[in-house]
């Protein structure tokens, strides 16, 4: 059961409000604000090694993304 946190980059032009609804929509996703920057907290807990990868291809194609900053990892192997 792999288990990751990120900060998370809205894209340029992007509102953090549209990321959050972005991710929110994704399964497998937690999403959290942060108070006072315009970055968001992303956990991701999938199943298994083929889920984590078909999210992470996910994410790697959402346009209202700039980019992940990996917090934290665990995966069970």
């Amino acid at each position: 059961m792999p288990v990751f946190s990120y900060i998370a980059y809205p894209s340029k032009g992007i509102s953090k409000e549209q990321l959050v609804r972005d991710l929110s929509a994704m399964n497998h996703c937690e999403v959290m604000a942060a108070e006072n920057n315009d970055v968001l907290i992303l956990v991701t807990d999938t199943r298994g090694e083929d889920q984590e990868k078909a999210l992470q291809k996910k994410l790697k194609n959402l346009k209202s993304l700039e980019s992940l900053a990996m917090a934290y990892g665990h995966t069970d192997q």
